[in-house]
């Protein structure tokens, strides 16, 4: 008796939760993100993300993973570099774009230089992105101690600003936040350059802007040898979609040298009929 009892108290309480569990979800924050969710327009985002092309950086002071304040422009100051967003509690969007990332970065930096340009991370939500977790996020994508890649945490108004400055656009969801996976590739004198899209990222898409801020584009004066050196790289420098991977190309100098032979070649035999035909006069 005591178990019918019980069974039938414990149905009872279940047909009471079940539409206070409902009225909860709909009222929850989970379920506010959800309507909020279907305004992510990715049309408008990539609009808005293309919009801030040619658009200067302003100058922003963030948080490193020790909790120091570092001033983004001079930390960049003089070096190209890349911007990406992420929100460290997002588990699977975010981590495979900054893995894919982070192998494109390898490439250029292999093609490039280490020193030639610097990666910056961003977390967005603000409530929770703060140093330790940014530092934790670096040790889950293995970046912790990558060369001249920097994880940021900002106050909110700080990083609404950086947000609008580069066109970035998110919006709560029952998973997280919606939002454009987008790169963007900001130049020496700190203006927007380039906008690179996608969980898993192209090499040449990345590597090519950045070809040309590096090798395109000097920072400041250069010798003359300097000048020849970087055009030479620049002209030489190709991607090999074989090997996924940008290499000097020899090719291209024996090529020269092979048409300037042929030239010179037909020079001589052209200048020595000449000198016969005069002889013969």
């Amino acid at each position: 008796m005591h178990n019918l009892h019980f069974t039938q108290t414990i149905h009872r309480f279940k047909y009471l939760l079940t539409p206070l569990l409902a009225l909860f979800f709909l009222t929850s924050p989970a379920g506010t993100l959800q309507a909020k969710a279907v305004d992510f327009d990715p049309e408008q985002a990539l609009q808005l993300s293309r919009d801030a092309m040619d658009r200067p950086m302003a100058e922003y002071t963030l948080r490193n993973r020790l909790g120091r304040q570092i001033n983004l422009t001079e930390l960049t100051k003089g070096k190209p570099y890349i911007l990406s967003l992420i929100y460290t509690s997002c588990y699977h969007t975010c981590s495979v774009a900054t893995r894919s990332l982070a192998e494109v970065v390898k490439k250029a930096q292999d093609t490039y230089g280490i020193d030639s340009f610097k990666i910056i991370t961003i977390g967005f939500d603000t409530r929770f992105d703060k140093p330790r977790a940014m530092a934790s996020f670096a040790r889950q994508q293995d970046l912790e101690d990558h060369p001249n890649w920097f994880f940021f945490s900002g106050t909110k108004a700080t990083v609404g600003q950086i947000i609008t400055n580069v066109g970035f656009t998110y919006m709560p969801s029952p998973r997280g936040f919606d939002h454009l996976v987008q790169a963007t590739v900001v130049d020496a004198k700190g203006v927007i350059y380039r906008q690179v899209y996608g969980e898993t990222i192209s090499t040449p898409l990345l590597l090519e802007p950045l070809k040309e801020l590096i090798l395109g584009q000097p920072p400041g004066p250069e010798t003359v040898v300097e000048n020849l050196v970087r055009r030479v790289k620049l002209f030489c420098t190709s991607y090999d979609p074989t090997q996924d991977a940008y290499r000097f190309d020899f090719s291209i100098f024996i090529n020269m040298f092979i048409g300037g032979t042929i030239i010179l070649t037909g020079i001589v035999l052209v200048y020595k009929e000449l000198k016969k035909s005069k002889k013969r006069v």
